[in-house]
């Protein structure tokens, strides 16, 4: 993930979202990422912010998710809320009484690539359509 400033998002992800880091080096910084590797690298460049809809709401692109157990994704989001984190997408139950039925939210970190963070009541459906 391209970063602006390394430290100011090395500490986003580390005690604002709570990953475990990993290697680093100057340029770059490896974290725990729900067991998977998630590398944040140093780039000077500048994004526009595009969006497209999903459900009324305005889903930035690019983004990059990952899907949660709901207890964890409860936790987070209230951990993001005590930390003041301004939401794109607020925290909420989209497509709710549908197929894909999920809790989703989106936010940015302190370089602006946008995260999104989901969970289902049922694993079966993560990918139905």
């Amino acid at each position: 993930m391209p970063v602006k400033d390394l430290d100011e998002t090395r500490s986003f992800y580390r005690d604002v979202l709570g990953f475990t880091e990993g290697r680093s080096s100057d340029q770059w910084v490896d974290f725990n990422f729900f067991g998977h590797q998630f590398v944040i690298h140093k780039l000077d460049s500048d994004k526009e912010d595009q969006t497209n809809p999903v459900d009324g709401k305005h889903v930035p692109v690019p983004h990059f998710g990952v899907v949660l157990n709901w207890g964890d994704w409860e936790q987070l989001s209230e951990r993001l809320k005590a930390n003041n984190i301004e939401f794109i997408i607020e925290p909420y139950i989209r497509f709710e009484g549908q197929l894909g039925e999920q809790a989703t939210m989106f936010f940015k970190d302190p370089s602006g690539n946008s995260l999104e963070f989901k969970a289902f009541k049922d694993d079966e459906q993560i990918f139905a359509n």
